[in-house]
């Protein structure tokens, strides 16, 4: 019997800041002003490097489990760094 996975996709836009966190080597994430941290998934090299101030549109990925745990994963599709 084949059994059939139903994932939710949710595109969602952010803004906040790029922090390195986690142990070990550590993963990037967008934590934003309201405090919810958000793992990004295999980020573009532009956004690994501590960013203050972000916007990003991307996709939820429920369907993926980290080792560091620290929130949802976030997909990047697009982003904007403010320069200011």
């Amino acid at each position: 019997m084949i059994k059939s996975q139903i994932i939710k996709i949710m595109e969602i836009t952010a803004t906040g800041k790029i922090e390195k966190k986690g142990f070990g080597l550590g993963v990037w994430a967008l934590v934003t002003p309201q405090g919810k941290t958000y793992e990004l998934y295999q980020p573009p090299s532009e956004l690994c490097k501590s960013i203050t101030q972000v916007k990003i549109q991307g996709q939820i990925r429920d369907d993926i489990m980290t080792a560091a745990m620290i929130g949802q994963v976030l997909e990047v599709k697009s982003f904007e760094i403010d320069t200011l």
